[in-house]
């Protein structure tokens, strides 16, 4: 019994350990051939700033269209659209914060 009270506890506390994009993002994104730098800097080109990044990245996420992909045609053949996220409005946001300040390329070019 306290072997599967600790169980719980390492399992619980290990998913909450993680941040917001490390939990929803990162461990879907694992398998596919294109890495979450990639697919940021996509976002980049299309949107270019901060907000507008994360304004086109929380509609995809919550209205999922090829229309609106980022993606190529090739990649949206191959694996497909995402489904629409289940993530609250604070939840997306969290995720988009935390993955933007690791992939921006601002103030860290020299």
């Amino acid at each position: 019994m306290v072997k599967a009270i600790i169980l719980c506890f390492v399992l619980v506390s290990g998913v909450y350990a993680q941040d917001a994009y490390e939990r929803h993002c990162v461990e879907c994104h694992r398998d596919l051939p294109t890495s979450l730098q990639r697919m940021f800097m996509r976002y980049l080109i299309v949107y270019s700033g901060e907000e507008n990044v994360k304004a086109g990245m929380k509609h995809y996420l919550k209205h999922p269209l090829k229309e609106i992909s980022v993606m190529s045609d090739l990649f949206i053949d191959t694996y497909g659209i995402k489904e629409k996220s289940k993530l609250s409005d604070s939840e997306i946001d969290e995720a988009l914060d935390i993955y933007w300040d690791k992939f921006k390329v601002f103030n860290k070019l020299k």
